[in-house]
């Protein structure tokens, strides 16, 4: 969700951008203002010694401008801080057993898992993701099952072999899963 917003918000902030500044810079090398532009010309500046000093007398007007000032820096932060933090772990820390530890890459061990998964009985196609921190990943797992398969054996062997199975390669301690099971989807076809 966090990804649509995102891009929601850099689509509207890129097109108010552009349209002023295509404007102003359209008036700025003589095209004629329209009627309803707030400013006449080529030559009238952005803010006039009016706009400006305008609310300057006012009790209220400093600190509405600070406060909203505040709250945007607030946002841009908060949106800085979605952007950039990272939702995957770029690798899990593996006990080696001998006091030091080694790291794997997150995504040869999502890959690694989906393999697995795939070649379980009844498994059309599995997609892993890996979540969390480096040392305490969880994973997400999509299974695409054929419509011969019982879902309850299908997650047992899952949970007891593939998601047992890394987390004993890796030395963790637990690994959370969340697994989605969907069944394949076969269209009607006529029998003749």
């Amino acid at each position: 969700m966090l990804r649509g917003v995102n891009r929601v918000l850099l689509a509207i902030a890129g097109l108010v951008l552009v349209a002023l500044g295509g404007s102003v810079l359209a008036i700025g090398l003589g095209v004629p203002a329209p009627s309803w532009w707030l400013h006449d010309g080529r030559h009238d500046v952005l803010l006039g010694e009016a706009e400006r000093t305008r609310w300057r007398d006012e009790g209220w007007w400093w600190p509405v401008v600070l406060a909203v000032l505040a709250v945007l820096v607030l946002l841009c932060l908060w949106w800085l801080v979605a952007v950039v933090r990272r939702r995957r772990p770029a690798e899990v820390l593996v006990d080696t057993g001998d006091g030091e530890g080694a790291v794997l890459r997150g995504r040869a061990l999502e890959q690694a898992l989906a393999e697995e998964a795939g070649r379980l009985d009844g498994v059309r196609r599995a997609h892993v993701l890996l979540t969390g921190r480096r040392t305490a990943p969880r994973a997400r797992v999509h299974v695409l099952l054929e419509p011969h398969v019982d879902p309850g054996a299908a997650l047992h062997a899952l949970t007891t072999g593939v998601l047992a199975h890394a987390r004993d390669s890796t030395g963790l301690a637990a690994l959370p899963a969340e697994v989605r099971l969907h069944g394949v989807k076969h269209r009607a076809e006529r029998v003749s």
